[in-house]
């Protein structure tokens, strides 16, 4: 059969404009894979985008596919490819240029002239078919289904951030904010030996799920106080500077502060003295590097839980509800849209 030439795509023209059209696929490269999306799972990067046509310094300036958490099936394979028609994927969706010295250096996540799918102007994977090179598609082990091979990608940002909190076999890790990212840093952090993982938000619901999910203790800060101390690590998931604020007074000396959530471009209140003082570490995290395998591995053999964050699913013709469903109904955790309409 040919080859399709146009894909079925949510494309987003404005705030809340979101409309289903066929636009053109590029053509495949000899280095590229045409893969027939399965899942693309909703981020709060692409409900930014929808609510308001921005996510922080980044804008809305043309027409754009969102999405950049999807698997698929490959369809067909440039010359240069090794993949083979058939196989399942997970799609990464910013590999950098390759050719700058970040790239060369291996942080290719902060590649100057990179681009990401589903970052405007990059059309990203909210389709039923995408071109991808073929070095940013992942090969899925057979005990992943291919619905949750949408969900390799976020776990990738919680293994990067768990690297670069440096956690190890021992630690005391306070996570805060227990939305998807920091349910995965949550477990992310367990199986790299974490000895105590406390999570904290304002959501009951949410906190019993990382409860469920293996976090040794849970903190409601809405209504209780955190009265934690010598905390070896911080991970941030919430994009709240009073978390931050609050969780690194929570460390003990030497310890180590890392922001995850979407920062906004300035906060007051950094607690700088008492940072040097204690000679606490404050990192950050942006995406990940060479993150994939291992998530992959840890999806694979079960030291994460990937199926517990599942909690709906749309058709592409649904799109701009699946968007909307994680504001208006706040038990909701990883939202998936299916091109091929299946859905519950």
């Amino acid at each position: 059969m040919p080859l399709p030439t146009m894909t079925r795509a949510a494309v987003l023209h404005g705030p809340e404009d979101l409309r289903i059209e066929e636009i053109p696929l590029r053509p495949l490269g000899p280095g590229d894979v045409l893969v027939e999306v399965d899942a693309v799972g909703v981020c709060g990067s692409d409900m930014h985008y929808f609510a308001h046509g921005r996510n922080g310094a980044n804008q809305l300036r043309r027409p754009t596919v969102l999405g950049h958490e999807a698997s698929g099936t490959v369809v067909e394979a440039g010359p240069e490819a090794s993949l083979e028609a058939g196989t399942r994927v997970a799609i990464e969706p910013a590999v950098g240029c390759g050719a700058c010295a970040t790239c060369r250096s291996g942080r290719y996540n902060l590649c100057p002239a990179g681009t990401c799918f589903g970052s405007p102007p990059t059309h990203g994977v909210l389709a039923t078919h995408v071109v991808a090179p073929a070095r940013a598609v992942h090969p899925l082990p057979d005990t992943i289904p291919l619905e949750l091979g949408a969900l390799i990608e976020p776990l990738a940002v919680a293994v990067w951030a768990v690297r670069r909190a440096e956690i190890a076999v021992g630690h005391r890790v306070l996570v805060t904010g227990a939305g998807p990212i920091g349910l995965l840093v949550a477990q992310a952090a367990r199986a790299a030996g974490a000895a105590e993982v406390i999570v904290t938000d304002v959501n009951d619901a949410r906190l019993a799920r990382a409860r469920k999910l293996g976090a040794t203790q849970v903190v409601n800060t809405a209504t209780q106080d955190l009265e934690l101390a010598d905390m070896d690590r911080l991970v941030e998931c919430s994009a709240h500077p009073a978390a931050l604020w609050q969780g690194i007074r929570t460390l003990g000396p030497a310890a180590r502060a890392t922001v995850v959530g979407q920062a906004a471009p300035a906060v007051d209140g950094l607690p700088l003295a008492h940072l040097q003082r204690w000679e606490i570490d404050l990192v950050t995290a942006f995406r990940y590097a060479h993150a994939f395998p291992t998530a992959l591995s840890l999806a694979a053999d079960g030291r994460v839980d990937l199926a517990s964050l599942l909690t709906g699913r749309f058709p592409l013709a649904h799109a701009a509800d699946a968007l909307r469903a994680p504001v208006l109904d706040p038990t909701h955790l990883k939202v998936v849209i299916r091109p091929d309409g299946t859905s519950v």
